[in-house]
């Protein structure tokens, strides 16, 4: 069962399996958080080297240590979905970003790697 019916309704920080999001995105207006216009955010915390390796597509890159200089250029009003490696350091960007006064932020549970396993075999997995 998805977390989620609407983005609105997200009031707190919530860590989500792979499964459940993809559901969630779905959901969403665009069926995907792409561009400026979006109905949402995803946000990877990873470095770009990572990012190269694999992302998910529409992904705005901003590595973990570079996100508290950069929070003015995401939007608070926007669900944001923080994603990193195995969702340590997204979880730590989350938490960030909630005490920054963002109300509506989804940590991926397991982060791009649960992604992969669980829902896209075809997509690089990393050590």
């Amino acid at each position: 069962m998805p977390y989620f019916h609407c983005a609105a309704t997200i009031t707190a920080m919530q860590d989500m399996p792979p499964r459940d999001l993809e559901r969630f995105l779905e959901s969403l207006p665009a069926g995907r958080a792409e561009g400026a216009g979006a109905p949402c955010t995803l946000l990877d915390v990873r470095e770009q080297w990572e990012f190269d390796i694999v992302h998910l597509p529409g992904s705005v890159l901003i590595p973990l240590s570079q996100l508290p200089q950069r929070l003015a250029g995401l939007d608070a009003d926007r669900p944001v979905v923080v994603i990193c490696h195995h969702g340590v350091r997204s979880r730590t960007a989350a938490k960030l970003l909630e005490q920054s006064g963002f109300t509506k932020v989804i940590n991926l549970k397991g982060g791009i790697d649960a992604w992969a396993r669980e829902l896209n075999p075809n997509m690089p997995v990393y050590g």
